[in-house]
């Protein structure tokens, strides 16, 4: 299916029913008097989040989204029925936007949970409604209001645990297609992944969290060189960060810039990122070259107070380890703000 993470539409709301102007003239009633019904009120707009969507693909096509207008109202005092709501359904983790202003209107990161971004207008009175001790046959009746219309963006956000970041071709695909039942693209050159993937990740007989394969990350992914750009707000609900490193080919120097790069651009495109907890890991170490520049890669980490994990996904050597520190890591973040409430 084709990821759509962002979409811009028009949604607006239905108009209010106008009101009657009528008279009862009935054989038996001859001073039956103004019976005109009071229209009904046009039907709102609810964005509602679906647990089961996971891309807004039907906005790729459908970019005005109309509630129905209310009923007219009638005679005899028949008041016109109300419209329904329109129910929208959207992506769960999806966040609403106003397209003029940017104003962040609604996150809707709870399945079911729902947003009216318009209101229906209400239906006009009928000519019932204007009777006085002075007026006793009015011929007056209000039209319908109209609905409301804004443009809105949405855009999504993955509800992820923990998400892996690093540059192309640094083994992250691997490693959730390691860990879990999902299956990215693998292959041998940049930019094999081109939208994030989910992974749910089991440790234990009774515990899971979700892991989040990101696009791999170049200089300048914050101001939209490569992919970087468009996946990186994917981030933000996440809680832990695996930093993945590839020694394959490259000096331990080449390896500690590449890190700096991929922090330089999670800090220069938000720097709440750089405040998440991060587990750097070493990639590939099934390969023989790898192994042997381990130990120097390791103790230049050390030096700067990182603390160096390693993994290889062909093998599936220290991927569990790995999947233990980071539910271990997951659960005191998600700890803490308890005990500060304490």
């Amino acid at each position: 299916m084709k990821f759509i993470d962002e979409a811009q539409i028009t949604v607006a709301a239905g108009d209010g029913g106008d009101g009657c102007v009528a008279f009862l003239r009935e054989k038996f009633r001859p001073l039956g008097g103004p019976a005109g019904g009071d229209g009904g009120d046009g039907g709102s707009v609810v964005l509602r989040a679906d647990e089961r969507l996971g891309s807004l693909l039907d906005f790729e096509y459908k970019r005005k989204v109309v509630a129905e207008k209310g009923a007219q109202g009638s005679g005899k005092n028949r008041h016109g029925a109300a419209a329904q709501d329109l129910i929208v359904p959207v992506p769960q983790g999806t966040v609403v936007y106003d397209a003029e202003t940017g104003e962040q209107l609604a996150d809707l990161k709870e399945a079911g949970s729902e947003y009216v971004p318009v209101y229906g207008g209400r239906g006009g009175r009928g000519n019932a409604r204007f009777v006085s001790s002075t007026v006793q046959a009015p011929r007056r009746a209000d039209p319908g209001e109209p609905g409301e219309t804004r443009v809105i963006r949405l855009e999504i956000r993955l509800l992820a645990d923990c998400g892996l970041v690093g540059l192309p071709n640094a083994g992250k695909s691997s490693l959730v297609s390691r860990v879990s039942a999902a299956r990215p693209k693998v292959a041998d050159y940049p930019f094999t992944t081109l939208v994030p993937a989910l992974g749910v990740v089991r440790v234990g007989i009774d515990r899971t969290f979700v892991l989040a394969d990101i696009p791999g990350l170049i200089e300048g992914a914050h101001e939209g060189v490569g992919l970087g750009i468009r996946f990186l707000k994917h981030l933000s609900r996440t809680s832990v960060l695996a930093h993945l490193v590839d020694s394959s080919l490259k000096s331990v120097d080449e390896c500690l810039a590449d890190y700096d790069t991929v922090n330089a651009e999670l800090v220069s495109f938000d720097e709440g990122l750089a405040t998440k907890p991060q587990v750097v890991v070493a990639t590939k170490q099934d390969l023989t070259e790898v192994r042997e520049v381990y130990p120097k890669l390791e103790a230049a980490f050390a030096q700067r107070g990182v603390v160096l994990h390693k993994v290889s996904s062909a093998t599936g050597e220290g991927c569990g380890a790995l999947m233990q520190i980071l539910d271990r890591m997951l659960t005191e973040v998600h700890r803490a703000p308890d005990e500060e409430r304490d």
